[in-house]
């Protein structure tokens, strides 16, 4: 270790060094903060605006459902490399080149006439968005210490849901006065900005020391070995049968709002934005509730128990589909978000509890991988229900009991979720 970086470790540092260092961190967590925010909202803009670019090209649901599901599956296929480029080429390279070219792909959709290319500005987006989440995880573990490792992340974990509540707040109003391709190009542009700031922001930083602990084992996991473990099948399933209508009330919300209940592009803001922040909520109760029902309980009790009650709080989503007022199914489908996003925390605490640390980002990203291709799915059915004239409602209705089904598949394969600290079952 050369003595600049032990300065910027803080091992030789004086006062003045060390409140550098804690503004770098402070710098960084912000950055991976909005880095998270911007990449939602690039994410947003073409399902927000939708009624206008449909109106221009006249392009009906089945095209958007292409859009929708080519993305789904470029995520996916993404997420099996993802983890390899960002150790290949380091987390401030690769993160910074990842948010250039989604931006760029992002702008592309202005300039986009057919089909074929909205698609491929689409593919491109999303492949490079799939590079945020490990990248933001990977920086936090690298740079900083693990106190302030953990509430890095559960802030950029809030960074999502904020991300989608603003962008029907921004990108709708700015669509309005100034047109849909400059919406696309402005939201694009503030990728650059980031990037300007991530460079700057990061260039002092040094990796925190690491010492070797050979006894720890090896420290990455195979697909292999994980596909062995019953629980990983556990994991994949469950976020395959929930994550699906996750990336479906993203991707439709708005146009639901438009068709369902005639709101026009600039009226849908509201309804939307106060779904996904019930959406933010849901994510924030999850730890609280899982930390009272552990009082006394057993892990796989707790765990459980607070899947099953976020399951039960999705029954009355169909409902949303036979009120008279937006407002009304806003909060109905937001009431459906809050508890996906309550369940989603858990499966990640299931996670957390019960696979060996050096698997647990091998076995999420095969999560993540089975629930994009869900979406993928999920995505295509909604085309060919609405082009057919059939509508929303047997979405809602398989949505009302998935999560019932998802506890069940774990419950099946799972029978007792037993923390890796040994912590015993009942």
């Amino acid at each position: 270790m050369t003595p600049g970086d032990a300065r910027e470790f803080g091992n030789t540092a004086g006062p003045e060094d060390t409140a550098v260092l804690a503004r770098s961190r402070n710098l960084l967590i912000a950055l991976l903060f909005f880095g998270t925010i911007i990449n939602y909202v690039d994410r947003q803009v073409l399902s927000l605006l939708k009624p206008t670019i449909s109106a221009e090209y006249g392009w009906g649901d089945a095209e958007f459902a292409h859009f929708a599901s080519a993305s789904q599956l470029a995520a996916a296929f993404a997420l099996l490399f993802v983890g390899w480029l960002i150790d290949r080429f380091g987390v401030r390279i690769a993160y910074g080149t990842a948010v250039a070219f989604w931006s760029l792909a992002g702008m592309a959709h202005a300039v986009a006439a057919t089909v074929t290319q909205f698609v491929t500005a689409r593919v491109a987006l999303v492949a490079f968005e799939a590079v945020n989440t490990p990248a933001a995880v990977k920086a936090a573990a690298q740079y900083l210490p693990i106190k302030q490792r953990s509430m890095a992340v559960g802030i950029v974990n809030t960074a999502p849901n904020i991300g989608n509540i603003l962008a029907p707040l921004t990108v709708v109003p700015f669509a309005v006065a100034f047109g849909w391709k400059a919406a696309f190009v402005v939201t694009g542009l503030l990728g650059f900005v980031w990037l300007a700031c991530w460079i700057a922001g990061t260039r002092s930083l040094r990796p925190l020391p690491r010492a070797e602990t050979p006894s720890q084992g090896p420290a990455r996991s195979s697909y292999g070995e994980a596909l062995a473990d019953r629980k990983t099948w556990a994991i994949m399933g469950a976020k395959a049968i929930t994550d699906m209508f996750w990336w479906f009330f993203t991707f439709w919300l708005p146009d639901l709002f438009h068709k369902v209940f005639q709101l026009s592009q600039s009226e849908l803001i509201g309804p939307t934005a106060l779904a996904f922040t019930l959406a933010a909520l849901g994510a924030l109760t999850s730890g609280k509730l899982f930390g009272m029902l552990l009082d006394g309980r057993s892990v796989n009790a707790a765990r459980k128990t607070s899947m099953l009650l976020y399951a039960l709080v999705i029954l009355p989503i169909p409902l949303a589909l036979t009120v008279d007022s937006a407002w009304t199914a806003a909060a109905l489908i937001g009431l459906g978000l809050f508890a996906h996003q309550g369940f989603s925390t858990n499966i990640f605490g299931f996670a957390a509890d019960a696979i060996p640390a050096r698997r647990v980002a091998t076995v999420m990203a095969l999560g993540a991988v089975a629930g994009n291709i869900a979406g993928f799915g999920i995505q295509e059915a909604t085309g060919r229900l609405l082009t057919a004239g059939i509508g929303y409602a047997p979405l809602f209705w398989v949505a009302a009991f998935a999560y019932l089904a998802a506890l069940g598949w774990i419950h099946v394969l799972v029978p007792h979720i037993v923390a890796e600290d040994g912590e015993p079952t009942e």
